[in-house]
């Protein structure tokens, strides 16, 4: 099913976001300041999308063996939007899939790792017929030359490598409103 894609911009009536594995055992053998930035780029998006009443996932691979998500983003997640999996794209899982929104063609990808189950989750996504676009500053793997490589394939693939300010910002298009007063806030 291919659906209409109308911009390279993320557009706020046709975004969902997605977090891919931000779990407390796989964040525990990452560089620790690249996390922090990820997680707090992540955070960014989760509120920004909520203010904004962007459609929400997130997925957690082998929570037995991987923990949940963070504290930090748990608070911030949707009540319903967790999804189980042990394959590493999110396309490959049936009940992701059926949580994707069937009406927002655009997904916003951010999470770890980024040349394992992002850029799975990324390929997959865009053979499914979605507008794939990647927060290169709210995605991590513990190695950045498997991230660059992992980044430089998605771009070369048709994925929109973007960043968390320019998302939220193309997401409400205007400087004005309540939401952009608290998306600035979020962004200092």
């Amino acid at each position: 099913m291919k659906l209409p894609i109308q911009s390279k911009l993320a557009q706020r009536q046709q975004s969902q976001l997605v977090i891919v594995d931000v779990q407390e055992k796989l964040c525990s053998v990452m560089p620790p300041e690249a996390l922090q930035a990820m997680v707090k780029n992540c955070g960014i998006l989760l509120q920004a999308a909520r203010l904004l009443d962007i459609p929400q996932l997130y997925t957690e691979q082998y929570p037995k063996g991987l923990g949940e998500t963070v504290p930090e983003l748990m608070a911030l997640l949707p009540t319903g939007g967790r999804v189980e999996k042990t394959v590493f794209s999110c396309s490959e899982e049936p009940t992701f899939c059926r949580k994707l929104t069937t009406d927002k063609p655009q997904v916003i990808l951010a999470g770890m790792e980024a040349h394992i189950c992002v850029l799975q989750s990324a390929l997959g996504m865009q053979q499914m017929g979605r507008q794939v676009f990647v927060a290169q500053d709210a995605v991590l793997s513990r190695n950045p030359a498997n991230k660059a490589n992992a980044l430089d394939r998605m771009r070369q693939a048709g994925i929109i490598i973007s960043n968390t300010e320019s998302i939220v910002f193309e997401w409400l298009k205007v400087a004005e409103g309540d939401a952009f007063k608290q998306i600035s806030r979020l962004i200092r």
